[in-house]
């Protein structure tokens, strides 16, 4: 009779194996290679914060070969860069479709230049729904992870028993534990990189705090919520400024969906709402008032 053990470890080393046709090692800072994963082909995907120079790049492959690698686009708001690799000839991971559960066995599946693959064992250990990370970008689900990422392991696939690639591995946008990249947003944020070769985030110029409004004020006036967010700063000729928002106004709904707090205001800054006129309900001096507010591009820092 087959001993179990053996027989789950087997499972896990193929399931190794089959990923790690598709992780390559990242050389892009100093001394220590990052990894990463064929997305698509000739389209290397990594954790952006582990690309500290932007020419230069070289990838390593399984089978000994390194290429050189051009930046195509990054992102450090959900810290992802995308490399474009030319002769590589290697194949896309399976990617799984099935949900995901706290406790599911999962791999850390990454390469390094020097001793090739490597693999880290642990599990998912929390998850939750869409959040932003404390650069504000959108990341369509919280799977945090109990493993160890080695260093030079951020950027590697993390996969199932069998092999299926769940998303990217980082320790950039945590510091209290290593986090998975669902492979959703790794799909949503690529497809924009070789687009524009960055992400276009919408912002108002406005300096917003959530604040309650008086019972009889909101019944007077008949709005559903009693939130609000009240407006402390206006950047000078930024978007909400052009549209007519001053200092104390307090904005009440955003294309009819009522705002309690910023996180409200926040999903109308998404990609898509860049350039749109957005109807703004405004209370001012007692009065509500509306009118249109056309969201701008924020502009981006230096990376």
């Amino acid at each position: 009779m087959e001993n179990p053990l053996i027989a789950v470890s087997q499972q896990l080393a193929d399931a190794v194996e089959r990923a790690g046709k598709s992780v390559v090692a990242v050389s892009a800072r100093p001394r220590l290679a990052s990894s990463g994963v064929v997305w698509r082909d000739g389209i290397v995907v990594t954790a952006d914060h582990t690309i500290r120079r932007t020419e230069e790049i070289t990838v390593s492959l399984p089978d000994g070969r390194t290429l050189a690698a051009a930046l195509a686009g990054r992102d450090s708001a959900t810290d992802l860069a995308v490399l474009k690799v030319e002769g590589a000839g290697l194949p896309v991971p399976e990617f799984a479709t099935g949900p995901l559960a706290v406790g599911s066995l999962v791999l850390a599946v990454g390469r390094s230049p020097e001793t090739g693959a490597n693999a880290s064992l642990g599990v998912i250990s929390s998850l939750a729904g869409p959040w932003r990370t404390w650069r504000g970008g959108r990341v369509d689900r919280f799977v945090r992870l109990d493993l160890s990422l080695y260093p030079g392991s951020s950027g590697s696939a993390i996969i199932d028993a069998q092999g299926r690639a769940l998303g990217l591995a980082t320790t950039g946008l945590s510091r209290s534990a290593p986090l998975a990249i669902p492979a959703a947003t790794v799909e949503r944020v690529l497809a924009e990189l070789l687009t524009r070769g960055h992400i276009a985030r919408g912002y108002l110029g406005l300096g917003l705090q959530p604040v309650v409004l008086p019972e009889h004020l909101s019944s007077r006036l008949n709005l559903p919520e009693r939130g609000g967010v009240i407006v402390l700063s206006v950047e000078p000729a930024g978007p909400a400024e052009r549209a007519g928002v001053v200092l104390g106004d307090v904005l009440v709904a955003l294309r009819g969906q009522p705002v309690r707090d910023t996180d409200d205001v926040q999903a109308f800054l998404e990609t898509e709402f860049v350039g749109q006129a957005v109807p703004a309900r405004i209370l001012r001096a007692g009065v509500l008032t509306e009118f249109p507010i056309t969201i701008g591009e924020r502009p981006r820092r230096e990376e």
